[in-house]
């Protein structure tokens, strides 16, 4: 039988959303030792996002450290508790693929989940802090430079010394910068025999390898793309134009010439497949095909502009530009969209994991992808700018996190 470890994880958001970062750490159930810390900046995403990137960080983590390990999570997060539980439901498409990670990280069947008062938190709760501290600064958490574990350990041996309330005004958190402490339940047991370790002693995160590389090119342009008219998959699927077949020979030759590529996968429709196999022709690859890549069905919409689908459908259109929930008559809404995005996405990274692929779809599935990597709300799709056979990229990590590497690159087209 493996040991038993205990894995505390948090994450934090200033502005929910607004800079986000998670920690996480396990220790030795029996021993009481830090066996492994794990903190990063994510960019801009919500609490519960941050939060689930730490429990996938902690988990993964222990399975790292021993695979036949028995866990105990502690979180403050009731919502993460509650559904990982299986009490909740989980209803948001972005805390779905969250949660499968999570349950894919460690099995589930030697996991449990405890939620704990935030002041019981307080390890974990630092190391987020610490990772948003450094990506405000434009850096990444550096386990030498912390002292999450000895902020703990001052504020675990003050409440033991005071009787648990009066750790606030012992300034040992505020001399390190952080937030006052919070007053801690008179019933928490004494810690006195807690290993005090060296700050040299807390042990680095664990390796997490190669990321799988996506990178996302929309298709050239067609007839209908100057005009700005929707296009999805539910209307007439048009060939690429003479200037979107030049696009792609352009994306086609800069790809070429970066020879980072290692396999391409196509959106169904016409406009990406001629799109990929111009890449593929001169990269020397196979297209692989992803149903899930394709574009929005945008029902009754398609082959209208914007314009003449507000004056023929204006409270549809209202509804839809409102809630990702509103789909367009006959066709998808965005909630649909991204379940199947995130699906095909999951599909994709387990197939190719620590490769880099290229991937050539359209303007909502890679939209779509962004805003779930930097954990952005449902209305940012309509705050970015898309160009017809733009580069994107977006690296994923074996713990659950992403990286947006590049938005909107069209330099390969002057």
């Amino acid at each position: 039988m493996g040991r038993q470890f205990i894995v505390e994880a948090d994450g934090g958001s200033r502005g929910n959303p607004g800079p986000a970062g998670y920690g996480a750490v396990v220790i030795d159930a029996e021993s009481g030792e830090v066996l492994a810390e794990a903190a990063e900046y994510i960019g801009v995403a919500t609490n519960n996002v941050a939060e689930y990137k730490g429990l996938v960080a902690g988990l993964t983590a222990a399975r790292q450290l021993d695979p036949d390990a028995s866990v105990a999570v502690r979180m403050d997060s009731k919502l993460v508790v509650e559904q990982m539980s299986g009490r909740w439901q989980i209803k948001h498409p972005d805390m779905k693929p969250l949660a499968a990670r999570a349950r894919s990280a460690f099995p589930v069947s030697r996991v449990t989940y405890e939620w704990i008062p935030r002041a019981e938190n307080k390890h974990a709760d630092r190391l987020a802090n610490e990772a948003m501290d450094a990506g405000k600064r434009g850096e990444q958490w550096s386990p030498s430079l912390s002292t999450a574990q000895l902020d703990a350990q001052d504020a675990r041996a003050a409440r033991s010394l005071t009787g648990g309330d009066a750790a606030a005004g012992t300034g040992l958190g505020r001399s390190l910068g952080t937030s006052e402490p919070e007053p801690e339940p008179e019933s928490e047991p004494k810690t006195e025999d807690a290993p005090q370790l060296p700050a040299t002693a807390v042990a680095a995160p664990a390796d997490l390898g190669t990321p799988a590389t996506f990178v996302l090119l929309r298709h050239g342009e067609t007839a209908l793309t100057p005009e700005k008219r929707f296009s999805g998959s539910g209307g007439s699927d048009p060939e690429l134009s003479a200037a979107g077949r030049r696009q792609a020979e352009a994306v086609a030759a800069a790809l070429a010439a970066r020879g980072t590529v290692q396999d391409i996968v196509s959106s169904p429709l016409r406009r990406c497949r001629e799109t990929a196999e111009t890449v593929a022709a001169r990269v020397g690859l196979d297209v692989h095909i992803e149903e899930g890549l394709r574009e929005t069905d945008f029902g009754a919409w398609e082959g209208l502009t914007f314009a003449e689908a507000r004056e023929r459908y204006p409270d549809e259109l209202t509804a839809w530009l409102g809630s990702e929930q509103a789909a367009p008559p006959g066709g998808e809404s965005f909630e649909q969209v991204t379940e199947r995005v995130s699906a095909a996405r999951d599909k994709l990274l387990a197939r190719y994991a620590g490769r880099t692929v290229l991937l050539v779809t359209h303007v909502t599935p890679v939209k779509t992808l962004v805003r779930l990597a930097l954990g952005a709300p449902p209305e940012s799709l309509f705050r970015m700018e898309l160009s017809a056979a733009s580069v994107s990229a977006i690296a994923y990590y074996a713990d659950g996190n992403a990286s947006l590497r590049l938005l909107n690159d069209t330099s390969h087209l002057r």
